[in-house]
């Protein structure tokens, strides 16, 4: 998602994407303990998106 996409939900539908985001992150850091993940780039895209969703919700706690 984008940041424009992210800035237009709410904070309750922000903290939902950020606790599945950090869950499917959890689960791809555990499989490539075990085996080497083809697509490596989608642990620091995880990462990047729960990081611009959290910025987005402290944005949006500070504006009001």
């Amino acid at each position: 998602m984008k940041a424009k996409e992210i800035r237009v939900l709410s904070i309750e539908d922000l903290k939902v994407k950020c606790i599945d985001l950090a869950e499917e992150l959890n689960k791809l850091k555990f499989q490539h303990g075990i085996r080497p993940l083809e697509n490596t780039a989608k642990l620091k895209d995880l990462r990047r998106q729960i990081s611009v969703i959290k910025t987005v919700m402290t944005e949006k706690l500070q504006s009001n």
